[in-house]
């Protein structure tokens, strides 16, 4: 294409989730962005509305402000000890090198009311690193970020509208293929970011990668099909880590609403219909979704104390299971036993043994060794289904996130972010942090963006 010649935008951002913060950085340089986003429901139906807004982040000013000492080298030790040492390491020391200046970012200039959870620890990770907002919502993150982007000349928003092919030129891109409601339209552009997620709403694809969780829920935006894999693919892209996933063992029911694991790591615990816990919760709601599908297939129950309960409440995915009457108590192992419909004399015994094993009495049979304190007083059960929430594995990209081929060269002005490239949680669901998901969709796109703008 003759320079003179282009007449589009310097960026097309498929996918209005995390990608909207490559979107932000571009304009903000100076560079003009068309974001291109098919589902018209898009602030609350697509993952990054339906996460719980928890980005880690190495070497923050809350971290120092809470004396917390971290750093992008602790982060990909506990990565690498997470995925057992097969993990993306090129976009986790990207994404951990860049981490601070994100969230900071973030904070300063897209006006986020950033904070540090630091009431406890998630698993995997060795200190506190979990930034998020108040209510721990995602749909008020993407508001945050929807806002910031409509409020800024240099973004066009084209709603709805497929991104379903890229036009790559002597190895550079040169266009994108737009589908709308009124036809197909070719858009010139210099560079084209794939923020379109995964393809955890294709029931073929997921068996096919990820069969231990194909049976499960699935809990993620009806638009992740898999549209940047096939546009990737078609260019000669290579993939990496597609049986990755991130699961979660506490869809609350009948809200279908995140029953936090936060009530885990608080004290609570999880049994099925007979009263008996079946692992240990706390490595992690990623791949103790599958455990859950196992071990318990008609469904589970935590259970919390009044004390979990309050612990828990400022959290808005609670507080819609609370709402949607997820929440059944009990003043005693047998009565909520009667009101949940669990085992009566498995539940006392799980309850007397959790009471012995958190006080330092006996050790737990499944090695669990973090209890905040015994269960006491009145006891609730929250009935939860394991689910899908989003695949980990996607195209393989660069450090500047740009989008590689099999023999190592980029595909010139291509980028993939989140869900659309490879993540960092290694294979399966048991490599997955709190938190991975939302970093390398906000992470991979700010870095993106960046990389356009030094080009």
């Amino acid at each position: 294409m003759d320079e003179n010649d282009f007449d589009g935008p310097d960026l097309i951002v498929a996918g209005a989730g995390g990608g909207l913060a490559g979107a932000l950085r571009a304009a903000q340089a100076g560079l003009s962005v068309l974001v291109v986003e098919s589902n018209e429901r898009f602030r609350r139906g697509n993952n990054t509305s339906m996460s719980t807004a928890m980005i880690p982040a190495m070497g923050t000013r809350f971290q120092r402000d809470a004396g917390i000492d971290d750093s992008p080298e602790l982060f990909r030790a506990d990565v690498a000890k997470k995925t057992h040492g097969d993990f993306n390491e090129v976009a986790t020391e990207s994404l951990s090198a860049v981490s601070a200046e994100l969230i900071e970012w973030l904070a300063d200039s897209v006006g986020m009311d950033i904070s540090l959870v630091t009431d406890f620890v998630y698993p995997g990770h060795s200190v506190a690193r979990c930034h998020t907002i108040p209510g721990h919502s995602g749909t008020a993150m993407l508001a945050t970020l929807v806002n910031a982007v409509n409020a800024h000349d240099m973004i066009d928003v084209m709603v709805p509208a497929r991104l379903v092919d890229v036009v790559v030129t002597d190895g550079c891109v040169t266009a994108a293929i737009i589908e709308t409601p009124d036809g197909r339209e070719e858009i010139p552009t210099k560079a084209v970011l794939l923020a379109t997620n995964g393809y955890g709403a294709d029931p073929e694809l997921v068996t096919q990668h990820m069969p231990e969780i194909a049976s499960a829920i699935y809990h993620g935006s009806e638009h992740s099909r898999g549209d940047a894999l096939r546009i990737g693919e078609a260019l000669g892209a290579a993939t990496d880590y597609l049986d990755a996933y991130q699961g979660h063992a506490a869809l609350a029911m009948p809200s279908a609403s995140l029953a936090t694991w936060a009530t885990i790591m608080h004290g609570g615990f999880v049994v099925n219909r007979a009263g008996e816990r079946f692992g240990n919760e706390t490595t992690g709601y990623s791949e103790y979704a599958a455990i859950s599908a196992e071990n318990a297939p008609d469904g589970a129950w935590i259970i919390i104390d009044e004390r979990i309960h309050e612990a828990c409440s400022g959290f808005q995915d609670f507080q819609d299971v609370i709402a949607g009457g997820g929440v059944r108590w009990g003043d005693s192992p047998a009565e909520l036993a009667a009101e949940a419909g669990i085992s009566p004399e498995g539940l006392a015994r799980t309850v007397a043994m959790t009471a012995a094993v958190a006080s330092g009495d006996e050790s737990d049979a499944f090695e669990r060794t973090a209890w905040e304190a015994p269960l006491t007083g009145r006891l609730a059960a929250i009935f939860i289904k394991p689910a899908l929430f989003h695949t980990q594995g996607g195209l393989r990209v660069d450090a500047h996130a740009q989008v590689m081929r099999a023999d190592e060269t980029a595909i010139e002005g291509l980028y993939a972010s989140g869900g659309a490239a490879a993540g960092i949680s290694g294979h399966g669901a048991s490599g997955y942090l709190a938190g991975n998901g939302l970093l390398p969709a906000l992470g991979l796109a700010y870095i993106a963006a960046g990389h356009v703008a030094g080009r």
